[in-house]
């Protein structure tokens, strides 16, 4: 028996960890869950357990990599968000995904790989069905002779093994990759299509329904419940989830069905499927949503709350008839993905600054802008999350609702029962707010209120649809609010877009010519002695070069200098030159910087300078 383990239990009732309960050292539940990983341990050792037998968190223990208290952290993590024990252990920065890989190596004495390095050869792929190796998040990379090399994250999770062993009648040698790489690998060599294409008889036995128009609403709801659709549609989503998609087309034509997923703002194809698919997959998707299967002449929305990888990923979705059958968009809100720590958004130090001395103001209205997609959302739910404490009342109104987060009051805006933004607005106001959040200003009854509201002692955050931050306050004004309104109730206007950032598993350094860079505005003394970089393209970001995306931002402090502009009626060009005298950086120099600090590419920043003509 390992002495290591005998002080807690050494006396009865464990009296030394009922004195450290007493003295405040520690919570009664800290000391029950470390009795009961030690008890664990220790019967284990004690009746010659297998370390494979073990949980991954108290191996971990056991060889002092962790703590018990960054286990516990690393739990109560899991059971927010889910994913693997090991994913929130790197993830929370108790341990890097190299040092998990060797010390799980070590530890069973298995080899290494990654899965970045080649091509798995498709005779390999095909060994294990996708659906197994999903479940089981394994991946085959190699096969010698009658053995094949299987890719684990975890070795303590080996139930697999005699499944493969049975399917596949080969021996099976364990080798260990990190949590990332294998995600990336399932999703690149299992993809979605191959559940169907593995059913061939399945596609043909439903290809009679293309002929009549008038499907039989009994058989579409037979077909959209067989296996292989429902197999098929279940990994789109976990694909799009895997990679990151925003979004995902299913667009019906004449002799296909193709689906894209929205990748960093990019629309990129997955797969072309034979057009005769499009009823059973379209009508699972619309079952999923709680959506009306039999009505296919009118747009219609939904949702669905799906459980991936132990986590609840929220998907609205939207039904619209179209001239060969109904195109679904599936939005994705992963709540993982959403990052509520402004200082990781994009802004820079003198920005950062104004925005947060603008949410801590006890009154005043800041308005964020910029295209749908941009980010504002984020951006306001950072200042949220910011001031969100236990004396503070915080009510939103929003359209829809994206983002369930502790603390706030949030309300859903139903325009059809007669809850819009203003009426919402007139309700927070009877209901004692300190800070009030309205997903948009849309006219003039909602601004009215809303200006209202920021100047009787609330902080009021919103959204507007304008092209920067100077043309804000020109739209105010032109939905009809007095100029001196605009300019006593204004704390700071926020205009934003997202741009990809390089891959930074691939990204290459180069030297664009100097007259190129010139010619975009940049000085000598900025692009001396600097390094850039360029997009190149591996496994980890889908070969496109860029992976994730940064907000650049223009942020209009309404300081009293820009107040008299607006009192006196001033046009954006008079308020824009007086802003950027004052400090402010302009869409295009965060752009520039973004370049500058090497986290994006040249032709990102010339085809978003293009685009937005800021020159």
């Amino acid at each position: 028996m390992d002495n290591d383990f005998m002080p807690l239990n050494k006396y009865p009732g464990d009296k030394i960890g009922e004195i450290l309960i007493k003295r405040g050292i520690v919570k009664r539940d800290d000391v029950s869950n470390a009795l009961l990983i030690q008890e664990r341990i220790r019967s284990g050792l004690a009746k010659g357990e297998k370390v494979q037998d073990m949980k991954l968190g108290e191996i971990l223990i056991k060889n002092g990599v962790i703590t018990m208290d960054e286990l516990s952290k690393a739990l109560d993590e899991q059971g927010r968000v889910g994913g693997s024990i090991g994913r929130q252990l790197t993830k929370l920065g108790f341990l890097k995904d190299s040092e998990l890989v060797s010390f799980l190596s070590k530890e069973f004495g298995a080899a290494t790989v990654s899965l970045n390095d080649g091509e798995i050869p498709e005779s390999v792929v095909k060994l294990i069905p996708p659906d197994l190796a999903v479940r089981y998040q394994v991946v085959p990379f190699k096969r010698q002779g009658n053995t094949l090399y299987l890719a684990v994250s975890d070795p303590t999770k080996v139930g697999a093994l005699d499944d493969i062993k049975f399917l596949t009648g080969l021996n099976v040698e364990v080798v260990v990759s990190s949590e990332s790489e294998i995600a990336q690998a399932l999703s690149k060599y299992y993809n979605a299509s191959t559940i169907l294409t593995e059913n061939k008889d399945y596609l043909n036995s439903i290809a009679i329904e293309e002929i009549n128009e008038e499907v039989d609403i009994s058989e579409l709801q037979r077909s959209s419940s067989d296996k292989p659709v429902i197999k098929f549609v279940n990994k789109v989503l976990f694909d799009a989830v895997k990679t990151g998609a925003s979004d995902v087309h299913a667009e019906p034509y004449e002799s296909v069905v193709r689906f894209r997923y929205r990748i960093d703002g990019k629309l990129i194809e997955q797969m072309k499927l034979p057009g005769h698919l499009k009823n059973p997959i379209i009508s699972r998707l619309k079952i999923m949503s709680q959506m009306d299967i039999a009505e296919r002449r009118l747009p219609q929305d939904g949702r669905i709350k799906a459980k991936m990888d132990g986590k609840e990923v929220d998907m609205r979705v939207s039904c619209l008839p179209t001239l060969f059958g109904e195109k679904i968009v599936i939005r994705i809100l992963d709540k993982s993905n959403l990052q509520l720590d402004m200082r990781k958004l994009g802004f820079s130090e003198s920005q950062l600054s104004d925005f947060k001395t603008a949410i801590h103001k006890p009154y005043g209205m800041i308005l964020v802008t910029g295209p749908t997609g941009s980010g504002k959302t984020t951006t306001l739910y950072s200042a949220l999350s910011d001031v969100n404490k236990p004396d503070v009342n915080i009510s939103t109104a929003e359209d829809p609702v994206e983002y369930n987060i502790s603390g706030i009051n949030q309300v859903q805006v139903n325009e059809e029962i007669g809850l819009t933004f203003a009426q919402a607005l007139r309700s927070f106001l009877r209901q004692d707010p300190d800070v009030i959040m309205v997903g948009e200003i849309r006219d003039l009854e909602t601004a009215e209120i809303a200006v209202k509201a920021a100047l009787t002692g609330h902080l009021v955050l919103s959204t507007i649809h304008t092209n920067n931050a100077s043309s804000t306050i020109t739209r105010l004004i032109n939905m009809k609010v007095e100029p001196f309104l605009v300019a006593s109730s204004l704390n700071l206007i926020i205009a934003q877009r997202l741009i990809r950032k390089l891959c930074n598993e691939c990204k290459e350094a180069y030297y664009p010519e100097v007259n190129v860079l010139k010619g975009l505005g940049f000085t000598e003394g900025e692009i001396q002695s600097k390094r850039f970089y360029a997009a190149k393209g591996c496994s980890v970001c889908n070969k496109t070069g860029y992976k994730g995306r940064v907000a650049i931002y223009e942020v209009l402090n309404v300081r009293d200098e820009i107040k008299n502009l607006i009192y006196e009626n001033a046009n954006e060009f008079e308020i824009d030159k007086l802003a950027i005298k004052l400090g402010m950086k302009t869409l295009l120099q965060s752009a520039k910087e973004k370049f500058l600090e090497g986290t994006t590419s040249l032709s990102e920043i010339i085809q978003y300078m293009e685009g937005e003509n800021l020159e």
